[in-house]
């Protein structure tokens, strides 16, 4: 069964007051949900977002279902028009409704505006629902020394996809 996109829906791009619900979902998302050992202090992004994301022609967008997050996603300029796609969460009850593709075509919509040619992302092995949205938006698998220099790798991710700004579909 489809679940649909709730009504008091929106996105948001980022502000500051918004620090701490994004910080709450993300790792309660990782931590509980997944069973990943990571902290706040190990993704001082998370605590810095504006200087951090919303630089170049990097961003970070919130989903909202009335005044509660609901789903992240946040693109960091990575430079030669590259950006990597980072934080895409979407709360477990708003999964399949729609939300993750709506942000997904929000960066891309960005990534297209602002002239950039590819968005790279990193993910771990245990996403596995992730990995199939990745390759169901057309997301190419890609080994990590196919990764551009500039790209920041973290610990946890395992695997590596790509995507072509202009060959990207919205929907």
């Amino acid at each position: 069964m489809t679940k649909t996109i709730p009504i008091n829906y929106k996105i948001k791009q980022f502000t500051f007051d918004m620090t701490q619900q994004v910080l709450d979902l993300i790792l309660d998302i990782q931590t509980s949900e997944f069973g990943i050992s990571i902290t706040k202090d190990l993704q001082p992004d998370l605590m810095n977002i504006q200087n951090f994301y919303q630089v170049g022609n990097g961003n970070f967008w919130c989903a909202f279902v009335e005044k509660t997050i609901v789903g992240t996603i946040g693109l960091l300029d990575i430079g030669n028009k590259q950006l990597a796609l980072r934080k895409m969460f979407v709360r477990s009850n708003q999964r399949g409704t729609g939300i993750a593709k709506d942000l997904l075509n929000t960066a891309f919509a960005w990534a297209k505006q602002h002239g950039c040619s590819e968005i790279y992302l990193g993910t771990t092995e245990k996403f596995l629902a992730a990995h199939r949205f990745y390759e169901k938006t057309g997301f190419t698998l890609i080994s990590d020394k196919q990764l551009p220099k500039t790209f920041p790798k973290m610990t946890v991710d395992t695997k590596f996809y790509m995507q072509n700004v202009d060959s990207y579909t919205f929907s």
